[in-house]
């Protein structure tokens, strides 16, 4: 009999394969990778965000950015929305949930700037707001989502829906895909 971890693990490179052997979610990650690095290169911001484990992945993606990935580097400017906490706490109470993404974009974003959003259902009602904001900004969007995509992935510029409805293998596959694409943007951003 498999056990849970087995399972769990077969799963995961179900979805790795499924990932290897989609030419849309290639070219999409593909077309993700010039978009950052065109998006550095005119010097444009990226911003963040997800909720509960997918504002996790957003944060920790974030941070391969502004930090340092594979090798030491200039730090790059990136944004993840909702991160302040009494910000968060404000504008859900004066306003409500559906605007802790849309506010804070509002205040700083700039036309070609870029939106990067983590949901594994696709539905949350505040990412669908703050994409349909940044669109009209002429923000470009991107969306890591699972299940069937949901109501994100049809007006998201970009969308990379991993195919599942189990939710820890959705944000491992958007982690996986995010490392990804980062590991490239860092090597032709800076020539390695």
């Amino acid at each position: 009999m498999v056990n849970k971890i087995e399972k769990n693990i077969e799963n995961s490179i179900s979805l790795l394969n499924f990932v290897l052997n989609s030419k849309e979610i290639l070219t999409s990650c593909s077309e993700v990778v010039n978009l950052i690095v065109n998006c550095y290169n005119n010097k444009q911001k990226i911003y963040f965000c997800g909720n509960g484990g997918s504002f996790a992945d957003a944060q920790h993606l974030s941070a391969e950015l502004s930090g340092k990935f594979y090798f030491d580097r200039k730090p790059l400017e990136v944004v993840l929305l909702a991160s302040n906490l009494s910000y968060l706490t404000a504008v859900a109470n004066d306003y409500n949930y559906e605007d802790i993404f849309l506010r804070e974009l509002a205040a700083s974003c700039n036309a070609n700037d870029i939106l990067i959003c983590f949901s594994t259902s696709g539905l949350s009602k505040n990412l669908i707001k703050v994409v349909d904001f940044a669109k009209k900004q002429s923000i470009k969007t991107i969306c890591f989502l699972g299940r069937d995509g949901g109501n994100l992935k049809n007006i998201a510029d970009y969308s990379i829906v991993v195919p599942s409805y189990d939710t820890a293998r959705i944000q491992e596959i958007h982690v996986f895909l995010g490392h990804s694409i980062l590991q490239e943007v860092e090597e032709k951003l800076f020539n390695k």
